[in-house]
């Protein structure tokens, strides 16, 4: 149930995935308070019906989704069988399904965006690989480990990530990150693929140092330009065993595959939207396999998984 002070707005057109309701808020934004004065349809989920309303984005067959720019403002398109061209499409696909405008362009003449722009929250799940944890010399949780990194932090392909000068020992962390297409909130997780809108490569860039420092980890994995994503967002993708694989400078770091979730994200999602409402937009991080390590000024760190493709940035410091 929504309330006057669980969101400060909604999005115009979307629906709530709650357990006891749906609700469809077509007149335009909720702002804070509004909600329970709203009189529209509802929809028991309880009883296992089906979602009615569903908007046509979320039935989306298989694709890549990519955020570009040729100069001007960005624009969203569909990237072609080969990767060579984009099909553009109109406006943002996470909030107008997709319509392509007939305009294709040279995917070697644009340049590549994060593929999202969270409007809300970046939750990361840290830990969610058994060998990570070893690794680091942490016992495997035995739920999942939530910590949020704000939407500042992030950039796209091919942007330098920044190391500032209160951090000497940075860490890259490839992992799957998941794009939320619904508002979502108490999702069971038999549920969970229906508020996906897709997926996407991402580097939980982390600061070691601070993070043992501070002991909880906002300044650690939320420095602007520490959560790269993209680059594409690919949508009915099947990720029960994608492969995932971190290069350093061309050097193979991590080789792992989403098969080794402790937490799949079925139940990540069910866990999360206990506490959170999650919108359109919103990203969840998965956790990263083992084979982390540190890289500093002139490094280039590449992430790459199956269906998706490889999100390649450099690191730069500024002293």
């Amino acid at each position: 149930m929504l309330d006057g002070t669980a969101t400060p707005s909604l999005v115009a057109g979307h629906q709530l995935f709650d357990s006891g309701e749906v609700r469809h808020f077509p007149g335009g934004p909720v702002r804070r308070g509004e909600a329970n004065r709203m009189h529209t349809p509802t929809l028991s989920l309880r009883r296992a019906a089906p979602v009615t309303g569903e908007p046509a984005r979320l039935r989306l067959t298989l694709m890549r989704i990519v955020r570009f720019t040729t100069g001007e403002d960005p624009a969203y398109g569909v990237l072609e069988e080969d990767g060579g061209v984009i099909a553009e499409i109109v406006g943002d696909p996470l909030y107008q399904g997709v319509t392509f405008t007939g305009r294709r362009v040279p995917a070697d003449a644009v340049r590549l965006l994060a593929p999202v722009i969270p409007r809300s929250k970046v939750i990361g799940i840290g830990r969610n690989y058994a060998d990570h944890a070893k690794e680091m010399g942490n016992d495997i949780p035995t739920s999942p480990l939530v910590f949020l990194v704000p939407n500042t932090a992030v950039v796209g392909p091919d942007d330098p990530v920044i190391i500032p000068s209160i951090t000497q020992e940075v860490s890259y962390e490839g992992e799957l990150a998941v794009v939320i297409g619904r508002i979502a909130k108490s999702v069971p997780k038999e549920r969970a693929n229906e508020v996906i809108f897709g997926y996407t490569c991402a580097n939980d860039v982390t600061a070691r140092d601070l993070q043992r420092g501070d002991g909880q980890w906002a300044r650690a994995k939320g420095m602007d330009t520490f959560c790269p994503l993209g680059p594409a967002i690919a949508t009915d993708l099947d990720v029960s065993d994608l492969r995932l694989v971190t290069r350093v400078d061309g050097e193979v770091k991590q080789d792992g595959t989403t098969a080794d979730l402790i937490f799949d994200i079925p139940t990540l999602i069910a866990y999360l939207t206990q506490a959170f409402t999650l919108l359109p937009g919103d990203v969840i991080l998965t956790g990263t396999p083992a084979g982390v390590g540190t890289v500093d000024q002139g490094s280039r760190v590449e992430v790459e998984i199956d269906g998706i493709g490889i999100l390649a940035n450099p690191f730069l410091r500024r002293d």
